[in-house]
């Protein structure tokens, strides 16, 4: 039995949708015209094969937001710990969410269990809403039978990690902010403010100041070829985007961004957090050591680090502790190294693996908001160092005018 998203209407006219479950498209097109209504188009949910299907509703890749998954995570850790059945808990969870793609998800996934299917197998044809770490470590839970423990370690995961990222983004919102509004007041400043002041001097038969003329100059550069430059930066935009989506070339350019200063060294702490993070509630939940490794490096998004780590993997499958593996990776930070290290030792790698990312967490926040109040101040003082450079070659002019005079 499937899940199937209808779009029907009724005797008055109205268009209705939602999700039935049924073996057979026919067999939905059936049950709505018991129901009174008129079938539009009914399609099947599907998984794996999203994007590939010439039409219908799941053209586009199925997605949801950290928000939905979190509610999704622990509303069935709840059923489950309730001891209600999977499937059944399923049912409540669909029926309770009011995230429209979530609910098909889930209505999909219930029809899959009903089946006979694991839960992480059922999860499997959704890659899109479900990451690697978060399947092996639902089958994990399953095979141990700790699957509600299990759920809401995840749900805590997932929920930490979209509070990171809201400190971060809400640490940068603001300098970036300020940055587009100080380019926005410079530019408008150059291409109409300052021409129009300019005329004034058009008529007076002497040598401007040298700032003066500077000024002028950029105004009319601005004027004449901010269109042409603007253009320019957004077909460089486009290209870049067409060269990232190759390996190849986007493996380098996540190699350089590693080497930028400041940022490369953010970026690394970044990833080592969601390495250490993923790969400490992979273990807690059962996945043994070298698939929890293996699986934890999928989800870095620096191809360059991910390489790294994969290439640990390899070499502790021959043998190497994983401690010595990373560390030949010259990615990961002593302290991280060490607490590792003394996981593997005292058999505690799981806490020890949380510690790290901890602190590597707590190392971001403050980077950021150190950066942040370094950053905004400066960005105030160059800003008003840029309008009193325009308002004094400006009143320059004025100033050798009035000498001239007395």
């Amino acid at each position: 039995m499937g899940a199937f998203e209808y779009s029907a209407v009724d005797t008055k006219g109205r268009k209705k949708s939602g999700v039935l479950a049924g073996d057979t498209a026919r067999q939905v097109r059936q049950l709505l015209r018991d129901q009174g209504l008129m079938p539009l188009a009914v399609e099947e949910v599907g998984g794996q094969e999203q994007g590939r299907r010439p039409g219908g509703f799941f053209r586009r890749r199925l997605s949801v937001g950290m928000p939905a998954l979190v509610l999704f995570t622990r509303q069935l850790a709840t059923m489950v710990r309730s001891g209600s059945p999977l499937d059944k808990g399923l049912q409540v969870v669909a029926n309770q969410t009011e995230q429209a793609t979530m609910k098909k998800v889930t209505a999909a996934l219930r029809s899959r269990v009903q089946e006979g299917q694991s839960l992480a197998a059922a999860l499997g044809d959704f890659p899109a809403i479900f990451p690697d770490f978060y399947r092996a470590t639902v089958a994990a839970g399953e095979s141990s039978g700790s699957l509600d423990r299990v759920l809401e370690r995840l749900a805590d995961y997932v929920e930490f990690k979209q509070q990171l990222q809201q400190k971060v983004i809400l640490a940068l919102a603001y300098p970036v902010l300020l940055t587009t509004v100080a380019l926005l007041v410079v530019i408008g400043l150059l291409g109409y403010v300052v021409p129009q002041i300019v005329t004034v001097f058009k008529n007076l038969h002497q040598q401007l100041p040298l700032l003066t003329r500077l000024l002028i100059m950029t105004s009319n550069l601005v004027r004449h070829y901010g269109l042409a430059a603007l253009a320019i930066l957004i077909a460089a935009a486009i290209t870049g985007r067409v060269l990232l989506a190759r390996p190849g070339a986007r493996y380098r350019f996540h190699q350089q961004l590693l080497t930028v200063p400041l940022l490369g060294k953010f970026i690394q702490g970044l990833e080592v957090a969601r390495f250490a993070r993923t790969f400490s509630i992979l273990v807690t939940s059962g996945v043994p050591a070298l698939n929890g490794m293996n699986i934890a490096a999928e989800v870095l998004t620096n191809l360059a680090l991910r390489e790294a780590v994969t290439s640990a993997a390899q070499r502790v499958r021959e043998g190497e502790s994983i401690s010595q593996a990373l560390t030949k990776t010259r990615a990961f930070p002593p302290l991280v190294i060490h607490l590792i290290a003394s996981g593997e030792a005292g058999s505690d790698l799981a806490r020890m693996l949380d510690q790290a990312a901890a602190s590597q967490e707590q190392e971001i926040v403050m980077k950021t908001g150190l950066a942040t109040a370094v950053f905004e101040p400066l960005l105030i003082l160059a800003m008003g160092g840029l309008v009193l450079l325009i308002v004094l070659a400006v009143l320059l002019p004025v100033f050798e005018l009035n000498q001239l005079v007395h």
